[in-house]
């Protein structure tokens, strides 16, 4: 702009910023951001619940897309505050950085330190109601899109059916207590993406939470479907490792569990080794699960390391191998890591990684002075972790060997790429696509339909290996896993290097079948235990391949379910002609590319992680070696089997 002066400089004021870019405070506007703004409010629910003072949350889920969230605790105080003259209420939920988290008086521990908690969930909707219990009395306020509607109202608690707004008229308290909060409220359609709450993922969350926080009882119901929850877990973090390790079989047979208040911190740890070769951990932060890690991660991991060390080192158990590392000390251990802190510093408002410098420290020497104290007192434990450990160690000397050739044969080192890739003539990575074809016949098509620029086919030839059940001798030696690791051009695992990705799109194709629905899921096992960052930047597609053709004329519509399909026949009348695809090597060349391989029109589904404890877990179930916990799963799901998006 040639006129670009002053007049062009905007300043956004209260909750307007929120509602302008509102993916600076929860990360976006899809489901994830959706979610995000339920978190966010129950997670003040067990700030209060940390503090003393909330025994039990309560999540509904209404026909109508409201959300309700209600706790036991204090509730937001009510009174004017002196120096804005306003009910504190209202400031809370229209004034950013306002609240009482910054106060080490009143809130030891929080997770909540940015500020921005409930007035973000105010200005992302499109109406939110606030009540505050107090003994006989509800305070309410209503706001639109975080603006208020009118003052904050004060009413009789057997007197609030009958006020005028309908929606607050029609709001249940459900606890007993004549104290706590509750928000209601209705997310902006004009702001996200969609408005559909999974209950899925939101329990998935709260069963976190209720590992985390054994004094507290949660409860959902979901008004949508009937589905209804209670969540409490008296045995805490000791309860969670074994909810994680369900899949395996342990080596020891207690989790072993610690808890010290050390200075102005709390470090709270439980573990447990099992026979599998991936190691399950979850961290987290005053309940913010840490995801990427950071410095108490590595605090446990150290301390954890040293102290099996020295006691393999002072018992003379170090034979057969050149030395244990921290890479053996976490195989097969199931683990998870709470700590409490006054001022966690976190990257970003998402909260994914911890970096305080200092908590590294404290959570290492907690963790190894506890280790070496309880080695000593139990012998038998010990022998069995270092023993345990020292198979891994033996292990992954083996293996070293399969990972060193498998390193000597990527493309980037040598040059060479497996014999059965068609690759692409582009060399840009973040225009490259590699599809990942199910079977000869179907590759040979692909081949042909493709788009040689920038879409590069490997076939596969047999079922890749379940990596789930394999150490890394086993899978590295896997001649399908050697060919699509040297495609991929990353290496795996701690050698793994995302900016030497060859393709930014990893496209999955197989049958629409149970045969393909099983190559499908070895895959992703593959994946998200050997290439993690991949899943989780979301370079991982699943194609869709259609149903059926379904052709009268001229006119030809291709239909990816059986619901589609009938839709499409009453519209096609009669004399129509409906072809089901058995597989895609059912398909020409041109109808691939059309349906299946087009960007412009074809059908894919990115692979995210919302929940990596949930993950973990099921992978371990579905993939690991203990039968009985997949048969009662597949007995628990069956009836949602069907709706499952694959």
């Amino acid at each position: 702009m040639e006129d670009y002066n002053a007049s062009q400089i905007q300043i956004l004021e209260g909750l307007k910023a929120v509602r302008k870019v509102p993916g600076m405070y929860i990360g976006s506007t899809d489901d994830r951001g959706l979610h995000h703004l339920i978190y966010e409010v129950v997670d003040n629910s067990i700030d209060e619940s940390a503090a003393g003072y909330c025994s039990n949350i309560s999540i509904t889920l209404e026909k109508d897309g409201w959300i309700v969230i209600e706790d036991d605790g204090r509730g937001v105080p009510v009174d004017l505050h002196p120096k804005y003259n306003r009910p504190a209420l209202e400031i809370v939920l229209t004034e950013l950085h306002s609240g009482a988290k910054f106060d080490k008086k009143v809130y030891k521990i929080t997770g909540g330190l940015h500020g921005v908690g409930v007035h973000v969930v105010n200005a992302l909707s499109s109406k939110l109601i606030a009540l505050v219990k107090k003994n006989s009395d509800v305070y309410y306020e209503i706001f639109r899109e975080g603006i208020p509607v009118d003052s904050m109202i004060n009413v009789p608690r057997d007197q609030l059916s009958r006020v005028p707004d309908a929606d607050v008229a029609s709001t249940e308290i459900n606890l007993s207590p004549e104290h706590g909060f509750i928000v209601k409220f209705q997310p902006d359609s004009k702001i996200f993406e969609t408005t559909q709450v999974s209950y899925s993922v939101v329990l998935a969350r709260l069963r976190e939470l209720s590992f985390l926080n054994p004094q507290i009882t949660i409860t959902i119901d979901d008004r949508r479907t009937g589905k209804h929850e209670i969540l409490h877990h008296e045995g805490g973090l000791t309860e969670f490792v074994s909810y994680l390790g369900e899949g395996y079989s342990s080596v020891h047979k207690e989790p072993i569990s610690y808890r010290e208040d050390f200075q102005e911190s709390i470090v709270e740890f439980a573990f447990q080794y099992n026979t599998g070769t991936t190691e399950i951990m979850q961290s987290f932060v005053n309940n913010i699960n840490t995801i990427d890690g950071g410095t108490h991660v590595a605090g446990f991991r150290s301390g954890l390391s040293r102290a099996i060390q020295d006691y393999a080192k002072s018992n003379n158990m170090i034979k057969g191998v050149e030395a244990i590392n921290g890479d053996d000390v976490r195989e097969g251990l199931v683990s998870v890591l709470h700590v409490k802190i006054h001022q966690p510093q976190f990257e970003g408002q998402t909260k994914s990684k911890l970096g305080n410098a200092n908590v590294r420290g404290i959570v290492q020497s907690v963790t190894e002075k506890f280790m070496k104290q309880y080695m000593d007192s139990f012998p038998h434990v010990a022998e069995t972790i270092v023993k345990r450990v020292i198979a891994a160690a033996m292990a992954r000397e083996a293996s070293r060997k399969a990972r060193d050739l498998v390193r000597r044969k990527s493309a980037l080192e040598s040059g060479g790429l497996p014999g059965i890739l068609a690759d692409c003539s582009s060399s840009d990575p973040e225009k490259s696509e590699l599809f990942i074809v199910e079977g000869n016949s179907a590759g040979g098509s692909a081949k042909q339909a493709r788009n040689r620029e920038f879409q590069a086919i490997l076939p596969l030839r047999g079922k890749i290996l379940n990596v789930e059940k394999a150490n890394d001798l086993k899978s590295l030696s896997n001649e399908i896993i050697k060919n699509l690791i040297t495609a991929l051009g990353t290496n795996v695992k701690d050698d793994l290097d995302p900016e030497k990705l060859r393709y930014r799109k990893i496209i999955i194709m197989t049958d629409a079948d149970v045969d393909g629905a099983h190559i499908r899921t070895l895959l992703l096992t593959f994946f998200y235990r050997y290439c993690r960052p991949l899943v989780q930047s979301g370079n991982i597609f699943f194609a869709q391949p259609p149903l059926f053709r379904i052709q009268k004329g001229d006119k030809v519509r291709y239909v990816y379910t059986e619901e589609e399909r009938e839709s499409a026949e009453k519209e096609m009348g009669q004399n129509f002609i409906t072809q089901r695809f058995k597989g895609l090597g059912e398909m020409n060349p041109e109808q691939l590319w059309e349906t299946t391989m087009d960007p412009e029109t074809r059908r894919v589904v990115q692979v995210t992680v919302d929940d990596t404890a949930e993950a973990d877990r099921l992978f371990s179930i579905l993939m690991g070696e203990k039968v009985e916990p997949r048969k009662r799963f597949i007995e628990e799901n069956a009836r949602e089997v069907k709706n499952l998006d694959l």
